[in-house]
């Protein structure tokens, strides 16, 4: 199931707020909000990935709603290239 990708987040984020966050768009497989080693602070984005295609749909619906305080962005998983995870090992 293709990834999320949230952008925009707070510093104090975690991933069960990502996951909570998420939880009103349906069942959610996995949240991973990204922290900085040494300070602990969310680096401002994160993925989620839903358990249902159709999930993603309403998911895209809480674009630029509102977690800890700040405006979220919600685009497509970056590393997915035509709906297909790229190739890293792929030749130039």
């Amino acid at each position: 199931m293709p990834r999320i990708y949230v952008g925009n987040l707070a510093g104090s984020v975690t991933s069960s707020d990502l996951r909570a966050h998420f939880a009103w768009a349906g069942e959610v497989r996995s949240a991973m909000a990204f922290s900085d080693k040494a300070s602990g602070l969310c680096r401002g984005f994160g993925f989620v990935e839903m358990a249902e295609s159709a999930d993603i749909a309403v998911a895209f619906s809480l674009n630029n709603s509102e977690l800890k305080g700040q405006r979220i962005t919600i685009e497509p998983d970056p590393s997915l290239k035509n709906g297909r995870a790229r190739n890293k090992t792929a030749s130039r």
